[in-house]
């Protein structure tokens, strides 16, 4: 079978598409995959840049959908489930066997392509809402990078939660794509405090959710309304910001850290839990995952380029069916 791998630490340049044999299920859940994710995690383990640091060759793939072949019993699956499946790295082939905690009922609503952009962004985002920020209906939610992956969950789970959202981009382009995804309001970068200050009549917002990081954070820190929440879930913009925290103490706010996959990945049942509270929002529509561009799989190396220039807008998905 095939298998996307990372032979040499050298980027999108170093990942080959390899044959392999196919695994053995050995008490998982064993999926015949029909399409894959591409997500940032990706691009970081194949330069040798992610907080998990496998030895190569090893295969990336961090979301993926497709069908059961063949699933342990008492797993909750069965052979024929459609499902979407979630791991640190390893999914990237056409066959792969994986633990029932990583595994989730894809709706028959959701095309596979939409099930391979579902799970990191999607309970990335709810984790950052819900348990980090603690979001109530009515509150109003700021989402920096609002055209990728994560910044177009952002704004449907936050609408799934009854919030109004403001978009931050950096091209009118990236604006349609955060207003297809459900946006109230997009602003670009440029000058985004100041339109912010005037969308919610001087008040500011309750919460940042910032993907980006570089020089964003002050005047990020400057958009929160009293009590507000900036919620730090990644650095695409590449520089690591500091923060006077004296403006966290005059202006009655927080700075509060995302590391969705840390703390889901270790406590059992907990993602279950999530893709649970999220499952009526696919129902309804409002999570309805844009797809970007989609791939041959033999294209990795290209996919993952484009998203290193920051050239994807939504999920890039590759398809292996």
């Amino acid at each position: 079978m095939r298998a996307v791998q990372v032979v040499r630490l050298e980027g999108p340049q170093g990942v080959d598409v390899v044959d392999v044999p196919e695994p053995a299920a050995e008490g998982k859940v064993l999926v015949d995959v029909h399409a894959l994710g591409v997500a940032f995690p990706d691009l970081l383990l194949s330069a040798g840049q992610y907080q998990l640091k496998p030895e190569p060759p090893f295969t990336l793939g961090v979301d993926f959908a497709g069908v059961v072949r063949e699933a342990p019993e008492g797993s909750g699956f069965a052979a024929g489930d459609r499902v979407a499946c979630c791991l640190p790295y390893g999914g990237g082939a056409d066959v792969v066997a994986i633990d029932p905690e990583s595994v989730f009922p894809l709706p028959d609503s959701m095309s596979f392509e939409q099930g391979a952009a579902l799970p990191m962004n999607y309970l990335t985002a709810q984790f950052a809402l819900a348990t980090r920020a603690q979001l109530r209906a009515g509150e109003t939610v700021l989402v920096h990078g609002a055209a990728g992956g994560v910044g177009t969950a952002s704004i449907q789970v936050a609408k799934g939660y009854g919030a109004r959202t403001v978009a931050v981009v950096s091209t009118e382009e990236k604006g349609e794509v955060a207003r297809r995804a459900g946006a109230d309001e997009v602003v670009l970068v440029d000058g985004f405090a100041k339109a912010v200050k005037e969308l919610t009549g001087g008040r500011g917002v309750d919460v940042v959710v910032d993907v980006v990081g570089g020089d964003l954070m002050t005047d990020s820190l400057r958009c929160l309304a009293p009590l507000g929440r900036l919620l730090v879930v990644g650095f695409t913009a590449g520089a690591i910001p500091e923060v006077r925290v004296n403006r966290l103490l005059l202006n009655n706010i927080d700075v509060r850290g995302v590391g969705w996959g840390a703390y889901a990945m270790v406590r059992s049942g907990f993602m279950r839990s999530q893709w649970d509270e999220l499952l009526p929002m696919m129902e309804s529509g409002v999570v309805d995952p844009p797809i970007g561009s989609t791939y041959p799989l033999e294209d990795v190396r290209v996919a993952l380029t484009d998203l290193a220039e920051r050239r994807a807008t939504g999920k890039s998905v590759l398809s292996l069916k």
